[in-house]
């Protein structure tokens, strides 16, 4: 079973509220024949868009190729949160890179964030950047956790965009009153993730480069001049980059070993009206402090937009079965209210939430395992790509510095392995641990 299809209608984006509401943009033609390019792009993805744009601004003859359309996987599907900093927060990064380098990786995430900003700016893109992104804790000690980091932040990194929120502030941003309370990043935001894939890929084919959807990849031969076949054609290519994230299946084994796909899902609700102002008194997106996170913000028609629950296996479970328990622990007096839309996706994670920046042979390179952080780093990383293409690898290597291990157990044996841990997680969560 291929992840590509094993939920999806070939060549359709799912049923989402964001395919509902994306701009418009015509399907590109696939692949046929043999073409000669400098860069191969696997995935037309926030990685592989922005690689593309990057590197067709520096005069590269770029191709890329995508199984589907242009945002099909995690890039179109996700809750579009653009967060501050790496995944892991910078007290890991100190104990694992050292203080240095923990600051240089701080400052490469505040650029992610600034980039998307200035690419949605500069090319005039159909999206719009919506600042506040919210962390509500459950308990009095995660609280404390949070606003402690914010202020080790606001000391040590200079950032001092994060307010605390009391209880009582809380309750008043989120009038469900479950939370203790919590902190709100002002300089964080969130985006119509959809829109924003097909405004990057607007972008690149503006700068020149080339791309194909319907063109899945059957196999890449490595080499001086790497060929990537699909159905239909051939890539010969002095440079691959592969950006499929957690839909690169087993293309590439060092990248597979690596990165492990597991599923996400949203709900989106009936418009809401003037009741949205029960759900969010402001247009902030919110994260909770659960292990299994839950995410969400209202639409620009006042829909909640809630997401949340996971799931390991290669076809998606009952979503609004899945999803609605969590939303209603929140929101009871929603109850009534409508489900219009319910997707599920796939994104990849890998077994330290670092992303992974791999070189796979000295003219392949892979970026992915964002861990549920890709926005802003994925937009980051086709930009760090495209540099060590062009032999600036500095960032790249620091980027790939970051430990990303194998999982236990193979392929084989890391999916029940996954399950067994996840599980022991969702526990805790619901014990309130």
């Amino acid at each position: 079973m291929n992840l590509l299809h094993a939920n999806d209608r070939r060549g359709e984006y799912p049923p989402s509220y964001y395919a509902a509401t994306r701009t418009a943009f015509a399907p590109l033609l696939p692949l046929t024949g043999a073409v000669r390019a400098d860069v191969c792009i696997v995935g037309a993805g926030y990685t592989g868009l922005s690689a593309a744009l990057h590197l067709a601004r520096r005069g590269y003859s770029v191709v890329v190729l995508e199984a589907h359309r242009v945002g099909f996987g995690a890039s179109g599907r996700n809750g579009g949160q653009v967060g501050s900093g790496q995944r892991n927060d910078q007290d890991d990064l100190e104990r694992v890179v050292g203080r240095e380098n923990a600051r240089r990786l701080w400052d490469l995430a505040e650029e992610a964030k600034g980039m998307v900003r200035a690419l949605i700016d500069e090319h005039a893109m159909p999206v719009t950047f919506r600042p506040g992104v919210a962390q509500a804790c459950w308990s009095d000690a995660q609280v404390m956790q949070t606003q402690a980091y914010a202020d080790r932040l606001r000391r040590d990194y200079g950032y001092d965009r994060i307010e605390p929120l009391s209880r009582d502030a809380m309750a008043a941003l989120i009038p469900s009153g479950v939370f203790k309370g919590g902190a709100i990043d002002h300089g964080a935001g969130h985006v119509h993730p959809l829109n924003y894939a097909i405004g990057l890929a607007q972008a690149a084919l503006r700068a020149g480069a080339v791309v194909h959807e319907m063109s899945e990849v059957t196999a890449i031969t490595p080499g001086a001049k790497a060929t990537i076949r699909t159905a239909q054609g051939q890539v010969t290519a002095d440079h691959v980059i592969l950006a499929a994230n957690g839909y690169l299946g087993g293309l590439e084994p060092q990248v597979a070993a690596r990165v492990m796909p597991i599923n996400n899902f949203i709900l989106a609700t009936e418009p809401l009206g003037a009741g949205a102002v029960k759900v969010l008194t402001e247009p902030v997106a919110v994260a909770d402090s659960r292990f299994v996170v839950n995410y969400w913000r209202l639409s620009d028609d006042n829909r909640l937009l809630f997401g949340g629950g996971e799931s390991y296996g290669w076809r998606f479970p009952d979503i609004i079965r899945t999803v609605r328990p969590a939303l209603l622990e929140i929101y009871p007096a929603l109850a009534d209210a409508r489900i219009d839309y319910a997707w599920g996706g796939t994104l990849a994670i890998t077994m330290t939430r670092n992303p992974c920046f791999l070189r796979v042979a000295p003219n392949v390179l892979s970026a992915s395992g964002y861990s549920g952080h890709g926005v802003a780093l994925a937009t980051l990383a086709g930009r760090v790509l495209a540099e060590a293409v062009a032999g600036q690898a500095e960032r790249f290597d620091l980027m790939a510095s970051l430990p990303t291990p194998r999982f236990p157990g193979g392929a084989g044996l890391r999916w029940p392995l996954l399950v067994l841990a996840m599980t022991w997680y969702s526990l805790r969560d619901r014990l309130g641990l």
